[in-house]
């Protein structure tokens, strides 16, 4: 498992990310107590999958796997801090409520824009990290 800091742009208005990419033995550790799938984002950088896992000791991890174009495996997982993976939910949620208001067709950046803007730096930090 390797970490790394992501920093984002001051427009972006979140802290520096600490972020663990994690190798499939990692992987395979961290998910031995089972998984819960929470939500998904499909973009035009790769399809995202957001779910938690505890491992057999009962440790929680929140972890984000990257699929690239239409490949069954994924390039990589990502493990965040609680606080960090909240702040992604709340923005998925976010969004399923700025689409329940908007009642124009023009779609404008929302939350759910936002959020994948946080997946490309982290993704692009992450590919410079060696599993």
């Amino acid at each position: 498992m390797k970490t790394f800091t992501v920093h984002f742009h001051k427009e972006d208005q979140v802290d520096a990310m600490t972020v663990q990419k994690l190798s499939e033995e990692d992987f395979s550790k961290i998910t031995e107590g089972g998984t819960r799938h929470l939500f998904e984002l499909d973009t035009n950088i790769g399809f995202f999958v957001y779910f938690d896992a505890e491992d057999e000791e009962g440790k929680e991890s929140y972890l984000v796997l990257h699929y690239e174009d239409e490949q069954e495996e994924p390039s990589s997982c990502y493990g965040f801090e609680l606080k960090d993976f909240y702040q992604f939910i709340a923005l998925h949620l976010n969004d399923l409520e700025f689409h329940d208001e908007q009642e124009e067709e023009e779609e404008e950046y929302g939350p759910i824009h936002h959020l994948a803007h946080l997946m490309y730096h982290i993704i692009e930090e992450g590919k410079k990290i060696e599993e």
